[in-house]
């Protein structure tokens, strides 16, 4: 029995090509079977799909494109579908296989449709080669399995439906134990009733976003354990069926980090308050009881010796009260400034500079190749400004070159402070980033300034270090501040 697709297709069709010319220029394999398991017609892309020749295919048994282990069972598909031939998808939800000429089997969809021929019913098959396909699923699973964040992908009822190693670890679960369960799972059992209410509202507007924003999440290990989680959301649809990709991290480490940093910079704060009253009160009045007795004393009796150990008591007390202010400074410091502005490098550079008394022996040279950025500008200023009082003040002469530049580097901006005078002496160069720390005896000050000006930069996310490769031979100070500051989710 022969066999021909009309030449004209069906009235009220449109175009005008021949039915026959649509189907062999189809990019789809086309075969017609009769009921018997006879082929009766393959196109042009079947015959190149599978490597053999319409000669070679037509009137043979359909079951020699399939795998040696599954043609048996295949007779019993073909008279299933025989008996009731409606259109629909082969093996929905199995992976199907066909065999090449060569022997090598290769994955494939298929699509099943009827039509009459003379007296009898043939199925239609629209086959289609995923092995492209297959391979990209392939190295998605390899890169998803080897990703160091847990990942699940769950439908639109909540079942998941796949997980990666690391999320079957971070939840204490054998690998594929998940599989099939709903997300609520994973969740404390207090929260888990009103979860299926937050995925609806999910699934009417899917977005890529963070899960739970403003809000601290917790997630609950197979034991019973609680710990802190952010989740992002990415939908996604395959196959025409909505799914959604979570991608897990565990933040406990993080959030016992931060909680013992508020905690230290809590008791700092307090320390240096209370330290400084405490101080402050008997200075006070050592300072009171030193201007008493110079007033009490007869000024035959004031000798130049007398008069110099005055002097020197005052200066003494001056400075110790300067540390104060020091140590208080150091505390707020640690403060992240909560208002960001848009900045405009080579202002906040001239402003910096005006507010400085630098001395006149110094040739000051700006170089500024950055755009605007929104910043704290207020501790961003004090970090700037005390770099350059720094150049002034440790540069060993009385006159020089100091050299400030800002530069985009990424998503940070490059300030550059430098210097032509003596520099930072070999092996200091975290020494001097601590508290009450001196590059040298004989540098002034308490060594405070450098330990705040490094506090307030790590407090809004830029670092701050010393680079012995400047271009001026002396000190070289490189501040990068974020471009963009990052805002954390809740």
């Amino acid at each position: 029995m022969s066999f021909k697709f009309p030449e004209r297709a069906p009235a009220g069709a449109s175009g005008n090509a021949g039915l026959a010319s649509v189907v062999e220029a189809a990019p789809v394999g086309v075969l017609v079977v009769a009921a018997d398991g006879r082929m009766l017609y393959v196109n042009s892309a079947l015959e190149n799909m599978f490597g053999y020749s319409k000669a070679q295919l037509l009137g043979q048994a359909v079951e020699m494109l399939l795998p040696a282990d599954i043609r048996e069972r295949h007779l019993d598909f073909r008279q299933l579908f025989f008996s009731h031939p409606t259109p629909r998808t082969m093996g929905s939800g199995r992976e199907l296989f066909a065999q090449h000429a060569d022997g090598r089997q290769f994955p494939i969809e298929i699509g099943l449709g009827s039509m009459p021929h003379e007296d009898e019913i043939c199925a239609v098959a629209f086959v289609s080669d995923i092995t492209p396909r297959r391979r990209l699923e392939h190295r998605f699973a390899k890169v998803v399995a080897s990703l160091p964040i847990g990942l699940l992908m769950a439908g639109a009822d909540g079942k998941i439906s796949m997980t990666n190693q690391a999320l079957d670890a971070l939840f204490g679960y054998s690998p594929g134990e998940l599989a099939g369960q709903p997300v609520e799972v994973l969740l404390p059992q207090r929260v888990r009733q009103g979860h299926p209410a937050l995925r609806a509202a999910f699934a009417k507007a899917p977005e890529v976003r963070a899960m739970g924003s403003g809000r601290d999440l917790l997630a609950q290990h197979k034991n019973g354990s609680e710990f802190p989680v952010e989740v992002g959301l990415t939908p996604l649809e395959a196959e025409g069926e909505r799914l959604v990709l979570a991608a897990i991290t565990d933040i406990s480490l993080r959030k016992k980090f931060e909680e013992t940093l508020q905690q230290a910079n809590a008791q700092l704060e307090e320390f240096t308050y209370v330290a400084s009253h405490d101080l402050r009160s008997p200075l006070r009045g050592i300072a009171d009881l030193i201007s008493w007795i110079r007033e009490d004393l007869d000024p035959s009796q004031l000798s130049a010796d007398i008069e110099r150990n005055f002097v020197r008591a005052e200066e003494r007390i001056a400075r110790a009260e300067r540390m104060i202010e020091d140590l208080l400074e150091y505390a707020r410091a640690g403060r992240q400034d909560e208002r960001v502005e848009e900045v405009d490098p080579g202002l906040l550079v001239r402003e910096t500079l005006e507010l400085l008394d630098i001395p006149s022996g110094f040739q000051v040279e700006v170089e500024i190749k950055a755009r605007p950025f929104p910043a704290a500008r207020t501790p961003l200023s004090l970090a700037i400004r005390n770099l350059l009082s720094n150049a002034c003040k440790h540069h060993g002469g009385g006159k020089g070159v100091i050299r400030i530049a800002v530069e985009e580097d990424g998503r940070f901006n490059l300030f550059t402070v430098e210097d032509d005078g003596v520099g930072v002496p070999p092996g200091s160069e975290e020494r001097i980033f601590k508290l009450f720390h001196r590059a040298s005896s004989q540098a002034e000050g308490h060594g405070v300034g450098l330990a705040v000006t490094r506090r307030m930069v790590n407090s809004n996310g830029g670092t701050v270090v010393l680079d012995r490769n400047g271009t001026l031979g002396g000190a070289c100070f490189r501040i990068r501040w974020p471009r963009f500051p990052l805002k954390e989710v809740g």
